[in-house]
């Protein structure tokens, strides 16, 4: 594979948003980067990162590109995936840190979920320092189960890095447990008046917003990042 200066450019950038934005960028962001005033050029340049397999792209979803880290991380270009189970501490590898994997939430209709303690979590996600602004030792990652944030570019499947905390802005994408339903899910928070809505980013009317009184709604994380996992 030989990447040519501009495809590492458009990758680098790419990484680099992702990291500063929690979302991919635009085609237009992409070109007015790199320097690129034609985005059918752009889109040849995807195209071909696309066909090396370093990245995905869904162009009925809107900002639909992710990052293929595994093969990244194995032509040394972007260190992530899974790491070892060493406690979350820092890896022996320069630049990564590892990050626990403490379940699944639903994007979609709520699931039943049982809290887990950070010390027993059911594997480690391996990823580069400088992609998440945020202390290695605030982190954890949940697995997404449904398809209630695909606008959000955040797919069954995929693994979401949180940030540990129990306030948030609205607007925010959060993993929010709902007491009394005894049950988590991941959405965007937004509140009116004494209650919370948090809303799917799926246009298909079968994803609707959960309503419930704030005093009822635990914020556990924001989203900082999400990894794709492709299937």
């Amino acid at each position: 594979m030989n990447l040519s200066e501009r495809q590492q450019k458009i990758l680098r950038f790419i990484i680099s948003f992702m990291g500063a934005h929690e979302y991919p960028p635009t085609i237009r962001e992409i070109g007015e980067e790199v320097g690129i005033s034609s985005t059918s050029v752009v889109n040849y340049n995807l195209a071909k990162l696309e066909e090396y397999e370093l990245i995905a792209r869904d162009r009925e979803v809107s900002r639909g590109l992710s990052l293929n880290r595994p093969r990244l991380a194995e032509i040394g270009f972007l260190a992530a995936t899974n790491g070892s189970a060493n406690g979350g501490a820092r890896s022996a590898a320069a630049g990564r840190f590892t990050v626990p994997v403490l379940g699944r939430i639903a994007a979609g209709e709520p699931i039943g979920a049982i809290p887990r303690e950070a010390h027993d979590p059911e594997e480690w996600i391996e990823i580069a320092e400088g992609l998440v602004n945020v202390p290695s030792d605030r982190l954890f990652a949940l697995r997404v189960k449904g398809n209630s944030m695909i606008d959000a570019s955040v797919l069954d499947g995929d693994i979401v890095i949180l940030r540990q905390q129990d306030t948030a802005n609205d607007g925010d994408m959060v993993a929010a447990w709902i007491e009394g339903d005894e049950e988590t899910t991941l959405k965007y928070l937004y509140r009116d008046g004494a209650d919370v809505r948090l809303m799917p980013a799926n246009p298909n009317p079968e994803y609707k917003p959960i309503v419930r009184p704030a005093e009822r709604v635990r914020i556990n994380g924001k989203v900082v990042s999400v990894i794709r996992v492709l299937h």
